[in-house]
């Protein structure tokens, strides 16, 4: 069906709301506009759904929530127990974000699975652990992470505490394409609550999860005896981690912690930041202002959906810096291992987890600890499905796993990126090193000198709309039929297509790739550095990692800004 036949299908639904008639309305001249919102529907990946907000089948609306949930519910009858387990639902503080977990419940209450709704907006870390507290088949976040705020999104979950599978999130997909958009059963929220489909919760699952999470500190007793003596200062830029991170910290005996009061209120027009985004330095802008005043000298930051931990430090220089994902992750890991190895509780079959585009300044931390690290494809939820195989198994023990995008997690207490617990940890480690008169700018400069100097870069080529993923399509497709054998006058020894599961060696020999197929390219240079391109799960996005080692820090930064100059130009070529 053409999009202008479905733009006026739309609007001669009889069951449409006015707003949402109004709003079609006001494109009927606008062909361009009917074109973006209905040439599509929204693609229902492993990370769910993800779209701008209104009308139409290529944006977020109740009527597109409405339609995934009965989908949905139609994969959950189709699994024994699912309907008597149920499905938690949470929600971060985005436009419609309530909203749309309201309808989430009475579309799955009215088909009647048992549903669990928190009374009030939490985190990613939170639902992820209530679904295995409350032995729930499935759980649903709506949340668009750290998007702007005419984004938002909806993710699934499943019994493990992760999100869905690959093969789900197709069978999930398969049912909601057989449900028409105006077709999903649904019921009133308040007759949903009285049924007693619908349960309200929330306090009981937070006394669970900050129990077990206060657990995960190294050395509780440093943090009761000098967590009132650092300052810190935590921002929630306007998300849900205010409560869970404020509440953890104080719990532990991080009492000296100071919020960011213009950013703690939930806010879906993030009105203090460009994006709620806490890799962008330019969110620290208020932390940093008010670590100032404070005398502090480390920042906090968790997105919208607190599910990410940004890190901004004060150095020797009395100059502020915003620490990479890959520098955080390293400063935890070497906090965790080192803790553990002096306290004797590092365990023989430790195992840290990490995605194949994160530093490799990990490896030579585990390797010095004599732990097994482990490398996955991009997404939390590969990383997630590890941790669950081996606590089910017991053949490893996991201690950390994180991504470059600023995701970690600590103990497998849930199966996603915990920012919450995150924040605890990172405080912990200020502590630690307190003590030894550094702060985590000196605890970086100790790992560089001890393990050599690695570095990363990351750069996204934001194409929204049909045209710009038309062009990404191309540009794989290109990179894939001419994949380039020299990078910055350096060989490419190994060139992986993680499409085709395929590596091919300078030598010509093939071998095939383990990991899961993806639609990412990656190529390992004879001088150690590395470069991965693929296209981002959840936005419009194509994104280039690229990583170097080096024997100084000046001979690194030259050898990653021409690798970084190099594939650039190349890729703005296929772009244009």
């Amino acid at each position: 069906m053409e999009t202008r036949s479905i733009y006026e299908s739309w609007l001669n639904e009889p069951t449409l709301d006015e707003s949402t008639k109004q709003e079609l309305l006001a494109i009927a001249d606008d062909a361009p506009e009917i074109e973006e919102r209905f040439y599509r529907e929204l693609e229902f990946g492993t990370a769910g759904l993800r779209g701008i907000l209104g009308a139409g089948t290529n944006r977020m609306n109740v009527y597109v929530v409405r339609r995934a949930t009965q989908g949905l519910s139609n994969y959950l009858l189709s699994c024994a127990g699912a309907k008597e387990r149920g499905v938690c639902i949470a929600y971060d503080s985005r436009f419609y974000s309530t909203e749309f977990a309201k309808e989430t419940a009475c579309v799955l209450a009215a088909n009647g699975i048992k549903t669990f709704l928190f009374s009030t907006l939490h985190s990613v870390p939170q639902l992820s652990f209530a679904v295995r507290h409350l032995n729930c088949m499935a759980g649903v976040v709506i949340t668009a992470s750290h998007n702007p705020s005419k984004y938002n999104g909806y993710k699934v979950y499943w019994a493990y505490g992760g999100q869905v599978a690959p093969e789900q999130a197709t069978a999930i997909y398969d049912e909601i394409q057989r449900v028409p958009m105006f077709g999903p059963h649904t019921m009133d929220y308040d007759q949903a609550l009285a049924s007693g489909r619908l349960t309200l919760v929330g306090t009981k699952e937070d006394e669970a999860y900050y129990a077990a999470t206060a657990g995960l500190l190294l050395d509780a007793d440093l943090v009761r005896r000098r967590g009132g003596d650092l300052p810190i200062v935590y921002t929630p830029l306007h998300g849900t981690g205010a409560v869970p991170v404020t509440t953890l910290l104080t719990r532990v005996g991080l009492t000296n912690v100071f919020t960011v009061p213009e950013q703690v209120a939930p806010d879906g027009r993030f009105p203090t930041v460009t994006a709620p985004n806490p890799e962008d330095p330019n969110a620290f802008r208020l932390a940093i202002a008010l670590a100032e005043e404070k005398g502090a000298r480390v920042c906090l930051a968790t997105d919208p959906d607190a599910d990410r931990l940004g890190v901004a430090v004060k150095t020797k220089a009395d100059e502020w810096v915003t620490l990479t994902g890959n520098q955080i992750g390293c400063i935890l890991l070497q906090h965790i291992l080192s803790s553990l190895s002096r306290q004797k509780r590092l365990p023989k079959n430790g195992v840290v987890i990490k995605s194949i585009v994160s530093t490799r300044l990990a490896d030579a931390i585990c390797a010095a600890y004599g732990v097994a690290l482990e490398n996955v494809m991009t997404g939390f939820r590969f990383i997630g499905e590890k941790v669950d195989e081996y606590q089910t198994s017991g053949e490893k023990t996991f201690l950390f796993g994180f991504e470059e995008s600023f995701g970690f997690l600590a103990g497998g207490l849930a199966r996603d990126k915990d920012a919450v617990c995150a924040a605890m940890l990172a405080a912990e480690a200020c502590i630690s090193y307190a003590e030894r008169g550094m702060t985590l700018s000196d605890a970086l400069d100790e790992i560089y000198a001890t393990y050599g100097f690695f570095s990363e870069s990351v750069k996204s080529y934001t194409l929204e709309g049909k045209e710009g993923m038309e062009k990404i399509e191309g540009a794989m497709t290109c990179l894939r039929e001419n994949s380039p054998k020299v990078f910055a006058s350096t060989k490419v020894v190994i060139a992986e297509d993680y499409l085709a599961r395929r590596c091919k060696r300078s030598d010509g020999t093939v071998c095939d790739i383990a990991l899961p197929k993806s639609d990412t390219l990656r190529w390992l240079l004879s001088d150690e550095s590395w470069i991965v391109i693929r296209p981002s799960g959840t936005e419009p996005k194509l994104k280039l990692y690229i990583g170097a080692r080096d024997k100084t820090k000046e001979q690194l930064e030259a050898k990653l800004s021409l690798l970084m100059q190099t594939v650039d130009a190349m890729l703005k070529g296929y772009l244009s």
